[in-house]
């Protein structure tokens, strides 16, 4: 993989995972396919389209690519872009693009290619999480086949870093949800729905060529399944472990390696703010602090995962432990509900994902809710359903989801967002984060909005999920983060 110098600059995701079964995996010669597993299939296989969780970890890096890399460290790093300069007002972006890239198809890429890709994320039919982020854009010029212009209306300090999850794709492709022309070390092979995936090494990548011929994702429904193909070496890595229980046969197992990454995936119980109750902050309070989160991670990730306070991981620069603001507390729970009219508490639905582990959450949370007399009623739905249901029509009162991508806090800016939470203070401090020249100033922003959605419990943020990669000690080269569930497989090789 072409690997230029890195330099540091500033994602909704529905999921699906469909009944799977994985080959044999045989990690003996180095020509073997990678064998990985996985709990989340593509739903279909574009990012603008609503492929989902899935198809951002096997295609993001490895089948297509942007300008800019989201690096599993957190940095952004130059890609497709091999220089690029911005205006003294922050204005005007210029990007000079790499010689000698071709998409899968043969044809060279060229500026026409990147300036569709970002009208795509831009269209009116677009279901991209960034679409947002690129309010900003004025206008896109292609002055010549190796340089985009993009002009801003406004500054964009997140700018390039947002290009990093634009997929520069080409320009003359026709069906992008089931075929894909990218510029990746990795074509796709075969897409055998509710089974597997493959991608097979591209030899005339314009970068480093990609570690192995091959690397297929086996998809599980059911989590204990997943680690039983691990052990049993049908697979050589599981992306994110969801059993830790199961944990304790790899752990002190010379076969096998653990690592305990950072995550950006947040669980959290969305209210919708702009209806009753929760329309009321003291009723969401009320509900935050009837919760014991602590128990909750304890009883679903065991010692791993980690207690957060708002939408902000760790990770992020403008993290603050912000545990205490919502603490667990019933008494004060049903004192706030007392506050708020609702002495004798309230029902409402609570739309769950099937799949894991939202319903053992749903249960917990009724639970707890129950002891302050609070009833939860669960409408267990499809990750389709979830999307057309809550994310596009807004038509619920609470809803589980996990939410993975980074630097998201944003999204508690614009009113407009699923869950409806509006507070013209938090929405002033995002645009002026977003146009500040300095990170320094950016950061100063971003903490009063963390601080002030905590607060207002826009949201009850329940625990942040543990990126537990289990790999085969027979295999290196993986990445051990979940950064927007990205999953660069092209450094992967057999020992």
């Amino acid at each position: 993989m072409n690997k230029p110098l890195a330099f540091v600059a500033l994602s909704l995701a529905a999921t699906l995972s469909l009944a799977g079964c994985a080959g044999a995996a045989d990690s003996s010669s180095a020509d073997s396919a990678i064998e990985i597993g996985s709990l989340y299939e593509p739903q279909n296989l574009s990012n603008v389209a609503g492929g989902g969780q899935g198809v951002t970890e096997a295609f993001t890096g490895n089948v297509y690519e942007g300008l800019f890399r989201l690096a599993d460290d957190g940095t952004v790093e130059p890609l497709l872009a091999a220089s690029d300069t911005v205006s003294d007002d922050g204005l005007t972006y210029t990007f000079t693009l790499q010689d000698g890239v071709t998409f899968h198809s043969g044809k060279a890429l060229t500026s026409t290619d990147v300036k569709a890709s970002i009208e795509a994320v831009l269209a009116e039919d677009s279901q991209s999480a960034r679409k947002s982020s690129f309010g900003a854009i004025a206008g896109i010029e292609t002055p010549d086949e190796k340089t985009v212009v993009v002009t801003l209306a406004e500054r964009s300090i997140s700018f390039v870093y947002n290009l990093s999850y634009v997929w520069i794709v080409n320009a003359e492709a026709t069906d992008g949800e089931t075929t894909e022309d990218g510029t990746g070390p990795y074509t796709l092979g075969e897409w055998k729905r509710g089974s597997s995936l493959s991608l097979e090494r591209f030899d005339d990548y314009w970068g480093e060529a990609a570690a192995s011929p091959e690397v297929v994702f086996n998809y599980f429904t059911d989590a204990t399944a997943l680690s039983n193909a691990l052990l049993t070496d049908q697979v050589d890595i599981v992306t994110s472990v969801q059993s830790p229980d199961a944990l304790t046969q790899f752990t002190d197992n010379a076969d096998f390696v653990v690592s305990d990454g950072d995550s950006t995936t947040k669980e959290i119980l969305a209210f919708n703010d702009r209806v009753a109750p929760f329309d009321n902050v003291d009723v969401r309070k009320a509900v935050y602090s009837a919760i014991d989160t602590e128990k909750l991670l304890n009883s679903i990730w065991g010692d791993y995962g980690t207690l957060i306070g708002s939408m902000v991981p760790p990770t992020d620069p403008w993290y603050e432990d912000l545990t205490q603001v919502n603490p667990y507390d019933p008494a004060l729970s049903e004192q706030l509900l007392a506050d708020a009219g609702l002495a004798d508490g309230f029902e409402f639905t609570l739309d769950t994902p099937t799949y894991d582990p939202h319903p053992a959450v749903a249960e917990f949370v009724k639970s707890e809710l129950a002891k302050v007399g609070i009833t939860v009623n669960i409408n267990s739905i499809s990750s389709d359903e979830w999307y057309s249901k809550v994310y596009k029509a807004q038509d619920f009162t609470a809803t589980l989801q996990e939410h993975v991508n980074d630097r998201d806090v944003v999204w508690y800016g614009n009113p407009d967002f699923y869950w409806g939470y509006d507070n013209p203070q938090v929405t002033a401090w995002v645009a002026e984060a977003e146009a500040a020249t300095t990170t320094e100033e950016q950061t100063e922003k971003l903490k009063l909005v963390n601080q002030q959605i905590a607060a207002d419990a826009a949201s009850v943020w329940l625990y942040l999920y543990p990126q537990i990669v289990v790999a085969s000690s027979s295999v290196s080269g993986y990445p051990v983060n979940g950064l927007n569930s990205q999953f660069f497989v092209y450094d992967i090789v057999a020992k």
